[in-house]
C-alpha cells in the first residue's frame, strides 16, 4: 500500500536521521520533509515506530498517511527543475 510520510522536526540531526530511515525503507523524497512510496501496512507501522523512536522526546510532528492504490494512481504531480541560463 502506498503511503505518505511527512514531518516537521526542528532538530537538524533528528530530521536527517528520519530522512535516512525513510530512504532505508525504500521511500522516495517528495519534498524536503516528505517521503512517499509503496510499502506494506506492516512495514508502514514499523517505519512509523522507528521514526517516532528517532524523534524520542524532542519536539516534532510526524504523520504517516496510507493512500490506496487507486488514489495514488490519480494523484497529480508537477515538477519543474531549475533552468540554467
Amino acid at each position: 500500500m502506498n503511503c505518505l510520510l511527512i514531518y516537521d522536526i526542528s532538530d537538524d540531526h533528528k530530521r536527517a536521521k528520519v530522512a535516512d530511515v525513510c530512504l532505508d525503507y525504500g521511500l522516495d523524497r517528495l519534498q524536503y520533509s516528505a517521503f512517499g512510496g509503496n510499502i506494506s501496512r506492516n512495514l508502514q507501522e514499523e517505519l512509523f515506530l522507528k521514526v517516532c523512536g528517532v524523534l524520542g522526546k524532542a519536539a516534532g510532528n510526524v504523520q504517516l498517511i496510507p493512500i490506496c492504490g487507486k488514489d495514488w494512481q490519480v494523484r497529480r504531480v508537477y515538477i519543474r527543475e531549475t533552468v540554467e541560463s
